[in-house]
């Protein structure tokens, strides 16, 4: 982190610091490498870290959305061996060619287990499943548990699926646990059945840790830490004047995480662009939480919103403020409620004002994690209310802001284009 040099950051952890962690034997591995083209065009920062990783031993994670051919090749050749953003089957199959193992992810925004569940049957020894960004109230419901009732309920075999869910990612990273051979912890499940397979209690090193559903593994007291320098934005902060053509537009789509570049004309009033909520044309503001800087400002459209705003300081990897919203008024309030709070998400609209606190590091809460996930329920419930059809909302607009995904992002810095890895305007004809 950060993912690119085109954001800013509350750190960066360089070459010293993943050498100093690296050397560490509860440090496993190196994930993940995002900056995919910093790896095919041979970033000598990138391929510092790299180098590292191979000195010590240690796997490295992959992140190659889209990525073929001749440029997935060197990709896989610097020693990246898994993949988790893989959209298509064919796209999987080709790296699994090339000797990359894959990651079927089903998290609350980019869901990939339907796509890609045949590859249980067909590689099972290449296979390992993974979330990779779930909310609280997805996580009360379960975790790669679920993929294993639905790899089964699908009729896929029973071994086959243990393989991907326990035995591949024990052997790859080199994990301490998981395989119950002799001299092992003895970490395991109690199942009613093989079909069903409802987890009836789990031993860690031989003690019971949780039984029917219930936890017995204590809360820890933490005290927040956290750096949040943000003041609140003013509606003079977010107004764009109006340009002489069309607009480069985001395009969100529920349950991907790549966003297209869309051309739509802008919608002007008083010589200023403007939400278009009847078009679902949404402005979408990040703000620097890190140096108090005026925000970047762009347009979306997925999300649906047809009043209010919602706002979030998850927003991956920097974790800036991010916001969209139906008019400016309600994406100033939502992104203010963030920032009284430190960190948070926030819903503003219908005479509504909702937030939820996360006041450790911005992105996390020291609270109990059910009230947590009950809170934000009602989140997203409420951001659901204003109009959004989107599956996760908060989710999905934590992603707007991830550089190292195509095609087209918003960082604090301004619009990027993440195929030419460059910043551009909002208007074409600039």
């Amino acid at each position: 982190v950060p993912a690119t040099p085109f954001e800013t950051a509350g750190a960066s952890l360089g070459v010293a610091e993943l050498e100093e962690l690296l050397q560490r034997e509860d440090v496993k591995y190196l994930s993940e490498m995002m900056n995919f083209p910093g790896v095919v065009f041979s970033d000598k920062l990138v391929m510092e870290k790299l180098a590292l990783a191979l000195k010590y031993g240690k796997p490295v994670d992959g992140h190659a959305p889209g990525l073929a051919g001749e440029q997935l090749e060197k990709y896989i050749k610097e020693g990246i061996s898994t993949d988790h953003e893989c959209f298509t089957i064919e796209e999987a199959n080709e790296k699994i060619r090339l000797g990359m193992k894959i990651l079927i992810r089903e998290g609350s925004a980019a869901k990939n287990f339907e796509t890609l569940s045949p590859l249980i049957d067909e590689n099972p020894s290449m296979v390992m499943f993974c979330s990779d960004d779930k909310h609280p109230d997805d996580l009360v419901e379960g975790h790669i548990d679920l993929l294993v009732k639905r790899s089964l309920g699908k009729g896929y075999d029973l071994m086959k699926v243990l393989q991907c869910c326990t035995v591949n990612p024990v052997q790859h990273y080199g994990l301490d646990a998981g395989l119950l051979q002799p001299g092992d912890d003895a970490d395991f499940i109690i199942t009613d059945n093989l079909k069903d397979f409802n987890i009836r209690a789990t031993y860690i090193r031989g003690t019971l840790v949780a039984a029917n559903g219930k936890s017995m593994i204590g809360s820890v007291a933490e005290i927040p830490v956290n750096r949040f320098n943000a003041t609140k934005i003013r509606k003079e902060d977010i107004a764009i004047n109006s340009g002489n053509s069309d607009m480069r537009v985001i395009q969100a789509l529920d349950g991907q995480l790549i966003t297209p570049l869309r051309t739509i004309s802008p919608l002007i009033e008083d010589d200023r662009v403007i939400s278009d909520p009847s078009r679902d044309v949404l402005k979408i503001v990040v703000k620097d939480r890190y140096t108090d800087r005026p925000p970047a400002i762009g347009f979306v459209t997925g999300f649906g919103l047809k009043e209010g705003a919602i706002a979030s300081s998850v927003a991956h990897d920097s974790h800036n403020i991010i916001a969209v919203g139906a008019d400016d008024e309600s994406i100033i309030d939502a992104v203010n409620l963030v920032i009284e709070h430190t960190g948070g998400i926030s819903v503003t609209g219908r005479n509504d004002r909702k937030v939820l606190g996360l006041p450790v590091a911005g992105i996390m809460s020291h609270e109990d994690g059910y009230r947590i996930a009950e809170l934000y329920g009602l989140l997203d419930r409420a951001a659901k209310k204003l109009g959004s059809k989107l599956n996760s909302p908060f989710m999905t607009l934590s992603f707007m802001a991830l550089l190292v995904i195509p095609e087209l992002k918003l960082s604090d810095k301004g619009l990027f284009d993440g195929n030419s890895f460059s910043f551009v305007n909002l208007f074409i004809a600039e």
